[in-house]
């Protein structure tokens, strides 16, 4: 098999039509070109999707035996044993792993994978599919070798290892409903750029929409995977004039900082408000109620993520996408509603 490359300095000065010294200058002193130059020059390696190699892609074998993560997060447990499965699995290799955060910013994103592939990362492994299409255009370009997790969509000749966040998270929703409750509030992630949350909240409107029988949401409120923020959304939801019976958050943070609230403002949990998470971090383990909620299969997405990535690495096509089962966690946290 015949592997494609990715573009090379040489590719950008034969585009801009300058020397390779001109172009080394413009990265590295850019003062000392001419502007007419360095715009040449920016423009072709934009287009070729090129990135200067700091980390020694110059080797003969290509390989620098380093693979790039690129996770939303570090805040909270949400990312951690999936992370840890996937380092592990890696190691066996002997391959080391690189970690970036992007904060749930998309421009962070992109930054961090061109710095990723600078530095020679071999494949990187990214959560979820919600991208701009420069992102992927310059994946592309640079024929990254990529694995996406968390999520069940790919794009045409993409893989994952994830699972399906809109039926985990209409699934939970109609155990609510079947145990009584009919008027739902959703503290949904940010679903700018997050097509995990997104999924989560239009997976239990759908299953809202299904269930019928009166069952409704009273309010949505989207708020960051942290527990201040929680409180404040629940909050909102305890402002409007149609009081839910069951509030379904899209994480266990969330709702721990849900349920939190609703202590201090002296209601009687899980008697006078049901709350459903989403993770089973530890977290949902050490709340008071015990928190029901959707437990995501981390370990096993990470290990797959690695064992896919490896392969894509070292030239492998025959293979495909997974995607694994989440389990409903029944704990304190869900009962039936009060009956008026």
């Amino acid at each position: 098999m015949v592997k494609s490359t990715a573009p090379t300095l040489e590719d950008v000065a034969k585009m801009a039509g300058v020397s390779t010294a001109s172009i080394s200058r413009a990265l590295n002193d850019p003062d000392k070109v001419a502007a007419s130059t360095r715009e040449k020059i920016e423009k072709a390696i934009e287009t070729l999707g090129y990135t200067p190699n700091f980390g020694g892609r110059a080797l003969a074998s290509s390989r620098t035996n380093t693979v790039g993560a690129v996770i939303p997060s570090m805040a909270n447990a949400m990312f951690a044993s999936g992370l840890q499965a996937f380092q592990e699995a890696l190691a066996v290799d002997g391959v080391t792993l690189l970690v970036a955060t992007t904060g749930f910013d998309s421009e962070q994103e992109f930054r961090q994978i061109k710095s990723l592939v600078g530095q020679g990362a071999d494949g990187l492994m990214l959560i979820g599919n919600d991208r701009p299409d420069k992102t992927w255009d310059f994946i592309d370009k640079r024929r990254v070798a990529h694995v996406v997790s968390w999520c069940n969509v790919s794009r045409e000749g993409q893989f994952f290892a994830g699972f399906d966040n809109a039926t985990a998270a209409g699934d939970a929703a109609e155990r609510a409903m079947r145990l009584g409750h009919r008027r739902i509030a959703v503290i949904s992630g940010q679903t700018a750029s997050n097509d995990r949350a997104k999924a989560r909240r239009d997976g239990v409107y759908a299953a809202v929409a299904r269930f019928g029988d009166g069952a409704r949401i009273t309010h949505e409120v989207e708020a960051p995977y942290l527990i201040d923020d929680a409180a404040a959304a629940f909050d909102q939801i305890m402002a409007q004039a149609e009081k839910p019976t069951v509030v379904l958050c899209a994480n266990d943070a969330l709702a721990a900082g849900a349920m939190m609230r609703a202590r201090e403002i002296g209601m009687s949990l899980p008697d006078e408000m049901s709350f459903v998470g989403f993770d089973d971090v530890g977290l949902a383990r050490v709340v008071t109620p015990a928190l029901t909620t959707v437990r995501v299969p981390q370990i096993e997405m990470g290990r797959a993520a690695a064992q896919f990535l490896l392969a894509k690495i070292a030239g492998e096509n025959d293979l495909s996408s997974t995607t694994f089962a989440t389990e409903f966690i029944q704990r304190e946290s869900l009962k039936p509603p009060r009956l008026p």
